[in-house]
């Protein structure tokens, strides 16, 4: 082998293929449009879905008609900072944990109001 080939060959093959930045350009910019897709699509509307549902813990109060995550449906009559006492019927109650209350139910007389 000649030096002169040798020289050549190397100096051929550290020369990257394909246009070097030119080439980045497109695929960076596809990163970013699926990355702006996945946040709009998935993150952004589970943060909110978050906040929202840590606010609706936060201004339970007694009275409230709520659904635990077990599908047990009560009236709140007593609440502190980590649980709830739910009256299920009378003379029952039962105390679940803040974080079981699901949904609060609005009766047909608060739609009216």
């Amino acid at each position: 082998m000649d030096l002169a080939y040798a020289v050549d060959l190397a100096h051929a093959s550290s020369h990257s293929v394909g246009g070097g930045v030119a080439s980045i350009a497109p695929q960076l910019l596809f990163f970013v449009a699926i990355f702006a897709i996945f946040y709009f699509l998935l993150i952004r509307p589970q943060q909110k879905q978050r906040r929202d549902r840590e606010r609706m813990l936060t201004v339970l109060k007694k009275g409230d008609r709520v659904v635990t995550t077990g599908g047990l449906h009560g009236t709140i009559v007593g609440i502190n900072e980590h649980s709830v006492m739910l009256k299920v019927a009378d003379q029952v109650r039962v105390e679940v944990d803040r974080a079981a209350v699901s949904r609060v139910v609005i009766s047909e007389s608060d739609k009216d109001a």
